[in-house]
């Protein structure tokens, strides 16, 4: 697999860090942030293929994160997934309006991750 550039927006820091720490085993490079707002900086200056983000950060949610990665040319091109507890059919359908690719449950489970990112 080729290697990825994946932004993580995850508050709770454990979770951000296996995340993290997953990912470089798997050769990728990877910049994390804990709030939406640094994962909006980070995107515009880090350019990720995909970015995993929480739907449920401190300062706005991730469905209104996604909103404002959609909206900006710099991010159109970023594969956005989901991470979430909420694994309704309705929440899954909620992300996808909001504009996420996918919808994925926690705890994520590192292998189907990495199948994911090499789809």
């Amino acid at each position: 697999m080729d290697s990825l550039r994946v932004l993580i927006v995850e508050d709770h820091d454990d979770s951000r860090e296996s995340l993290r720490w997953v990912l470089e085993l798997e050769g990728h490079q990877v910049a994390v942030a804990s709030t939406a707002g640094r994962g909006l900086s980070l995107a515009r200056e880090f350019r990720p293929h995909v970015a995993l983000i929480d739907v449920g950060l401190p300062d706005m949610s991730g469905y209104d994160l996604v909103r404002r990665l959609r909206v900006m040319p710099e991010c159109r091109h970023i594969r956005l997934l989901a991470l979430t507890g909420h694994v309704s059919q309705a929440d899954r359908q909620r992300a996808l309006e909001a504009g996420f690719d996918g919808h994925l449950a926690k705890p994520l489970d590192p292998e189907r991750l990495v199948a994911i990112l090499a789809a």
